[in-house]
């Protein structure tokens, strides 16, 4: 199981990718639920974080292959 940081890190690194690489699919990454918790103080934890980090993952693996590049 990865820590709390090394999750951190793999979760800026797939969202500078994403920015990098995929610009267009930015917009979704502010509209993610994990982004917007629908409680006043969400409990940020490993789950939370893997489970974020696993949303950002399936974007990109979703639209890697149906993406053309310029």
């Amino acid at each position: 199981m990865k820590t709390e940081k090394e999750l951190n890190d793999a979760i800026l690194e797939i969202t500078m990718k994403i920015r990098n690489d995929y610009p267009e699919l930015s917009k979704y990454l502010s509209e993610m639920p994990v982004t917007i918790p629908d409680i006043t103080k969400p409990e940020i934890n490993i789950k939370t974080l893997t489970d974020y980090y696993k949303s950002l993952e399936d974007i990109v693996k979703k639209y890697v292959p149906n993406h053309i590049p310029d």
